[in-house]
């Protein structure tokens, strides 16, 4: 028989309401054997992460004061999902170790996994599921890195006789034994991980809305759901800000061949966004782009010298410079005597002077300026290459909401479209070029 496996973010387990959600979901497809768990979310606008509770308690901890209050707090969470679910469950002995370890202060990875490893139990006591730790079966080497090969074998092995099982999200373990967490919202890789060492036939991650969104959806109101995406557009909209999965999450599945179905606890009939390898043959969406996104907090070094297309070594020089200090650049569209060097606000903060001084003396350019305050955004889909005039639209969408164009980029797979505009033009920009391929077409 096939099987699924199943990742649950944190709104999706965030109390004992959305536990039973969870459970009615996995009950309803046999195939869905493999199940992730995230640590408990926010039950309302103004509640607290059980992630967040426990970082604070490792900076209690690690200052020297008493973690007692707080960590009462987060064991007043989990009784209270217990209880309320009516299942025979005491998690009292793994409270008394994680206060210790915490007191002992065994680290800010090790803090923080434990709502998972928590989560993880409760849920897999009431689906009646076998509960595998993590820390068995993800390895990452002494360095922190990843062990792919070894985990995959290390997963296969585990499982191989059992028929349901609940792996926690978000860490594993160290060759020497220490607790490691990927980065914020890893459970989605996690489950990408299980997915690819299971052989599953295709990788649901549930979270709170019905799929990826065409635009940011506090930018467009009522912006469509996009039904299927392939992983390069995922990737390239993720680049650009649009989060609803952990950008790592795609390359264990992806060179597996296994799609990612992201859907919504809430709405479990929505069918959701499928995110697909690039060799389909199918026609995956019927308007000409895929999504957009974009970021603010860039800058641009504009730099003119009549002749640099002829002086060699000309952008060596410039890189050089820009590793000397430490910083990368997001694009560098040119000209003929014409260069614009995009980086992030935030790395050339502290540097900007000492960075310029360096770019006059080394190139002696006719003109330097830097211009603050750019948003990049990126127009993106599958679509664009087989379609004529599609940078000429979104130019057109632009002017027609005055709005100035100060870069334009693009890649050579035709696959996006990148401008940069002012800051203070990035939601107008969206919501025009939104107007201009989704609701007209």
């Amino acid at each position: 028989m096939s099987v699924k496996v199943v990742k649950f973010g944190g709104s999706s387990l965030a109390d004992a309401n959305q536990f039973r959600k969870v459970a009615d979901i996995i009950k309803a497809d046999p195939e869905r054997k493999f199940v992730v768990p995230s640590a408990p979310g926010k039950r309302y606008s103004d509640d607290i992460k059980v992630t967040d509770m426990l970082y604070s308690c490792y900076e209690l901890s690690a200052s020297g004061k008493s973690i007692s209050e707080q960590f009462e707090k987060i064991k007043e969470r989990y009784n209270g999902i217990i209880s309320d679910l009516g299942i025979e469950l005491s998690l009292q002995k793994e409270f008394d170790e994680i206060e210790y370890c915490l007191k002992a202060k065994s680290g800010r990875d090790y803090a923080a996994s434990r709502g998972e490893y928590l989560n993880g139990i409760i849920l897999a006591n009431y689906l009646g599921f076998e509960f595998v730790d993590a820390a068995e079966v993800i390895f990452f080497d002494d360095n922190g890195a990843f062990m792919l090969d070894k985990t995959i074998e290390a997963i296969r092995e585990r499982v191989k006789d059992l028929e349901n099982v609940v792996i926690p999200g978000f860490y594993g373990i160290t060759l020497n034994g220490t607790i490691k967490t990927f980065s914020r919202g890893g459970s989605d890789v996690t489950g990408s991980i299980v997915a690819r060492a299971v052989r599953a036939k295709i990788y649901e991650n549930w979270t709170d809305v019905s799929g990826f969104l065409v635009a940011d959806p506090r930018i467009v109101d009522n912006a469509k759901v996009i039904k299927t995406i392939t992983y390069k557009e995922l990737r390239e909209l993720s680049y650009m800000g649009a989060t609803v999965l952990h950008e790592d999450a795609i390359f264990p599945v992806r060179t597996a061949g296994i799609p990612i179905n992201i859907r919504n606890t809430n709405d479990p009939s929505a069918e959701g966004t499928m995110i697909v390898s690039e060799e389909t043959g199918e026609e995956i969406n019927k308007t000409t782009i895929t999504g957009i996104a974009g970021k603010k907090g860039f800058c641009a070094i504009n730099i003119e010298k009549a002749m640099m297309n002829g002086e060699i070594g000309f952008v060596k020089k410039i890189l050089d410079i820009l590793y000397k200090n430490n910083l990368s650049f997001e694009h560098i569209p040119s000209g003929i005597d014409t260069m614009t060097i995009v980086l992030s606000s935030a790395s050339l903060e502290g540097k900007e002077e000492a960075v310029i001084s360096q770019i006059r003396k080394e190139i002696q350019p006719d003109h330097l300026e830097v211009e603050h305050n750019i948003a990049l955004l990126a127009v993106v889909g599958r679509g664009m290459y087989k379609t004529r005039g599609t940078a000429a639209r979104v130019f057109a969408a632009l002017s027609h909401a005055r709005i100035n164009i100060k870069m334009i980029d693009q890649g050579s797979s035709e696959l996006n479209i990148i401008v940069g505009i002012g800051e203070s033009d990035f939601e107008d920009a969206i919501r025009c070029i939104y107007n201009m391929f989704i609701e007209a077409e």
